[in-house]
């Protein structure tokens, strides 16, 4: 039996990975994305609708017939009128339109130490959205990753390119704190297994390298051969840089929570659990570090021009 599968930003970065695996696997994807008119890499094997997160019946009629939704749908930080509030209360009619198209299961991406009491609103956001799939009529597999790394990954390769192009780069603080990344295809393939399952499964999606932010960056800038020398700076004075750096690109390179939320140590595993991801970073970027920084890459463009 061939089974249908819905996977939210096939066109982005980790949901391609995801409709990727799935069509191999010989099933029927549709993806629901906010850009519908985006070149579509997979083809005819992939069908195409928009979210219609204000047309709540036209999204459950789109999900009609769908086993299982892989969810990727999330904003990295309010933009264009588009808050994390909003990104909440658009995923409430996903799950909602999910429950009454029938849908048996949800995988959703949120990430490591969401809870409904953090002062950071992407966190709190996430939390909320993982109380409500665990409240819904489907069963779920909630997966919690932190830097999701790879070739497609704009942070890893936007660092790289301020390594290779400035003689200074800024460390927040100490540096100190940690992060836990993991591929991107060993995302994709944990989600689609637990797919295919009927338990109900919450985890942290991380790999089995945990670096200091000190450590990772050095770990960039020795393997990509720049010449950079890091600095510690004060966060504020690194947001105001980051913002000005922002206007000349026509970007947004970094935001308050994103920095206190990685100094705060929310991008690693607290649960003592063994790591579900298997590619070691330090290898992936012997292997890919020709190719990190080589350009800048403009997370409005990606996303929203």
């Amino acid at each position: 039996m061939i089974r249908t599968h819905v996977v939210t930003g096939a066109f982005g970065y980790t949901g391609k990975y995801i409709a990727r695996r799935l069509l191999e696997a010989g099933s029927k994807v549709t993806t629901l994305t906010g850009h519908p008119e985006s070149p579509n890499q997979f083809g005819e094997r992939l069908t195409t609708s928009p979210f219609n997160f204000d047309n709540p019946a036209a999204l459950a009629r789109t999900l009609e017939g769908a086993d299982t939704l892989f969810n990727t749908y999330w904003i990295r930080f309010a933009h264009g009128g588009i808050n994390h509030d909003t990104a909440v209360e658009n995923l409430m009619t996903l799950i909602s339109a999910a429950e009454d198209a029938g849908v048996r299961r949800i995988v959703h991406l949120s990430i490591t130490n969401a809870t409904l009491d953090s002062s950071l609103p992407y966190f709190r956001g996430k939390a909320q959205v993982e109380d409500a799939i665990c409240q819904s009529s489907m069963s779920h597999a909630i997966l919690r990753p932190t830097v999701i790394f790879g070739r497609e990954d704009i942070l890893l390769n936007n660092i790289a390119w301020m390594l290779r192009k400035f003689p200074f780069h800024p460390i927040f603080g100490d540096g100190d704190y940690q992060v836990q990344p993991i591929f991107v295809d060993d995302l994709a393939a944990l989600a689609v297994e637990l797919g295919h399952s009927r338990e109900n499964v919450a985890l942290d999606a991380v790999g089995p390298e945990v670096h200091t932010y000190r450590e990772m960056v050095s770990l960039i800038l020795d393997k990509i051969g720049a010449n950079s020398r890091l600095i510690r700076v004060n966060p504020k004075v690194a947001l105001i840089v980051s913002r000005i750096m922002g206007v000349i690109l026509r970007d947004v390179l970094l935001t308050r929570d994103e920095i206190d939320g990685l100094m705060s140590d929310l991008l690693v595993s607290k649960s003592g659990e063994l790591a579900p991801g298997s590619t070691l970073f330090s290898d992936w970027l012997t292997e890919n570090a020709h190719l990190l920084g080589q350009g800048y890459v403009s997370e409005l463009d990606r996303h929203y021009r």
